[in-house]
């Protein structure tokens, strides 16, 4: 069996081109049945998400080009796309590059914000997928969960994961370092820019419990409060509610300090000075930096974020040297699997074939052998498995050892004795 995998992705096609090439979610399984042919293609999984869109198959063929050719007029036929187009933005790669692609996407050395874990979750559906499908069999079964394992080893052995790389993760992180827990937390968000926004719905996640909405056209903050199940606030009784947030968010087009020392002062009082983390996305700024100085406060501005992020996506660009060389062991270890498989079944019939042709001569010679008793017949069989074991051992050891006995041994076989792989298995 053969792996080869034909895919786009945010690094080789726009996103107008990805959406053509997409599966949909209730479409993906008529799409296996029409992809995995049983022939040429014996088994395939679609991974299609935002970022990248992939078909993995694995082909019985020793010529993985006539599988990878197919792949692409099922593309082109499916999606009823040109050519051209596919030729331009598409990539293909068989055997072992394609384990060592496999294994890299799942574990997120791919990704757009590498270490990012949801691309692991995408691959488990689409596996999913093709399981209920049936368009999954032994082999396929096999790299899928070998990929999975890899990327648990990725994600325990390295740090690749472990910090925060976009400024609204960031802001997560701050919150996280500063307050105990974030479990019962109240966000107000001033202002609807997106990246404040998305921070604010990170927070959420991650346990805050109730956020409060401050816009100055106070309709604006009605809808988002209804989008995240939070409370609008008038911009005028802002000040007020301060003292109930431990984190504020804000994010305007105001081009003077909307947030200053003595309106934080009187708050951190009412607060009996619990902590309060105010993060500052607005360019130009609307919290007054000084703030920092009140003792329990905590002020960070976008470029505070964004050097922290940097510094995190150094640090894992350094742990994703220590993932490549888990992820170059683990498919080429997979692969020699995957050709032992097929030396076990060459194995198998060079046995099947010395046997029959030793027991073949036996019967040819019946007649100048006489009548046998059973001690005699049995006596004669055991001779014979004795010549075919210290024929086919010495065969045998030298395929399990040689170091290109995963190519050469195999050609060999199938030329010599025009087995392929159905006749092997």
């Amino acid at each position: 069996m053969s792996i080869v995998l034909v895919g786009i992705s945010h690094k080789t096609a726009p996103v107008e081109v990805r959406e053509r090439l997409a599966f949909g979610e209730m479409s993906v399984c008529d799409a296996l049945h029409e992809f995995v042919d049983r022939e040429l293609i014996s088994e395939g999984v679609i991974v299609s998400t935002c970022n990248r869109v992939e078909l993995i198959a694995s082909t019985s063929q020793r010529d993985s080009g006539a599988a990878i050719s197919q792949i692409y007029e099922f593309l082109n036929r499916y999606h009823n796309c040109d050519s051209s187009l596919l030729t331009k933005h598409c990539y293909h790669l068989a055997g072992t590059p394609a384990i060592k692609h496999i294994f890299r996407v799942t574990s997120s050395l791919d990704s757009m914000v590498v270490g990012e874990p949801q691309i692991t979750g995408q691959i488990k559906e689409a596996f999913q997928k093709a399981q209920e499908a049936n368009s999954v069999g032994h082999t396929l079964t096999r790299l899928m969960n070998r990929a999975f394992s890899v990327a648990k080893r990725v994600r325990n052995e390295t740090g690749i994961g472990s910090s925060a790389v976009s400024i609204s993760y960031v802001a997560v992180e701050l919150a996280k370092k500063i307050f105990d827990t974030l479990n019962h937390a109240t966000v107000m968000l001033i202002g609807a820019g997106d990246m404040a926004e998305l921070a604010a719905r990170h927070l959420l996640n991650y346990g805050a419990s109730r956020i409060l909405i401050v816009n100055r056209t106070f309709e604006n903050a009605e809808k988002l409060a209804r989008e995240l199940n939070g409370e609008a606030v008038l911009i005028n009784d802002f000040e007020r509610r301060l003292p109930e947030v431990e984190i504020v968010i804000c994010s305007t087009g105001a081009s003077h300090y909307l947030i200053r020392p003595n309106q934080v002062r009187r708050a951190l009082a009412a607060r009996r000075n619990r902590p309060i983390l105010l993060i500052d996305i607005s360019v130009p700024r609307n919290i007054d930096p000084s703030i920092s100085q009140l003792d329990n406060s905590f002020v960070f501005d976008v470029d505070d974020l964004e050097s922290i992020a940097q510094a995190n996506r150094s640090e894992r660009e350094r742990e994703a040297l220590r993932a490549e060389a888990i992820i170059e062991h683990e498919s080429e270890r997979f692969a020699q699997v995957l050709a032992e498989g097929d030396i076990n079944a060459v194995i198998g019939a060079f046995r099947r074939e010395v046997n029959d042709l030793a027991f073949a001569e036996l019967e040819r010679s019946r007649k100048r052998l006489g009548e046998l008793n059973l001690e005699q017949e049995e006596a004669l069989r055991v001779m014979l498995n004795s010549i075919v074991n210290k024929f086919t051992q010495p065969v045998i050891k030298q395929l399990r050892e040689s170091d290109d006995g995963h190519s050469t041994y195999l050609k060999a076989w199938r030329d010599l004795y025009r087995h392929d792989d159905h006749d092997d298995r």
